[in-house]
């Protein structure tokens, strides 16, 4: 039978079992440390590949979009044009071209609206929330996972005017005064 760990560790030197327990919690404190804090859930980055009529509204939305979200400096222009990722910690992504929520079946589901534009809320299962555009003539998804912003809608406000600027209403206008509609 082997020995259990309590008598393999009365078998060590004295001075060796008073200083194991505290270099191990160090060494363990500064991995921690140097991989720059417990990693925690990011938001997907996967590109939506919308329809062309879509995929030029999306292409306007990025160009229109701001390099600072709340303090946070925007990514370089990845491989796709319709996503956007904000070093928040954890990051923040914009999505554009998602496919409808599932769960977005009616007007008692929405969430706040900024710049004229209707946001649908939903949680993302880590914490954090995922709001989606709605009444809107294609959807655009912003990932805000927990701990990124003391108020989680508080990215909306930033990015909703240049939403409302570029994205065609459910009437096919653009701007604040079509997003109602």
């Amino acid at each position: 039978m082997p020995p259990n760990p309590t008598q393999l560790l009365k078998r060590l030197p004295a001075p060796l079992r008073w200083l194991l327990p505290p270099v191990v919690l160090t060494a363990v404190v500064a991995l921690v440390v140097a991989s720059g804090g417990a990693p925690g859930w990011q938001p997907p980055t996967a590109a939506p590949t919308p329809d062309a009529r879509v995929a030029a509204a999306c292409r306007s939305l990025a160009a229109a979009l701001p390099d600072q979200l709340l303090g946070h400096p925007r990514e370089a222009a990845g491989s796709s044009p319709y996503v956007a990722v904000w070093h928040s910690s954890p990051r923040t992504v914009l999505r554009c071209g998602v496919p409808r929520p599932a769960a977005l079946d009616g007007s008692h589901d929405l969430g706040p609206e900024t710049h004229g534009v209707q946001w649908f809320v939903e949680h993302d299962g880590h914490g954090g929330y995922r709001f989606t555009t709605s009444q809107l003539s294609l959807y655009v998804e912003v990932a805000v996972p927990a701990g990124a912003y003391p108020n989680a809608p508080d990215p909306l406000v930033d990015l909703s005017g240049p939403i409302a600027a570029t994205v065609p209403g459910l009437d096919g206008r653009v701007g604040e005064a079509s997003q109602g509609s």
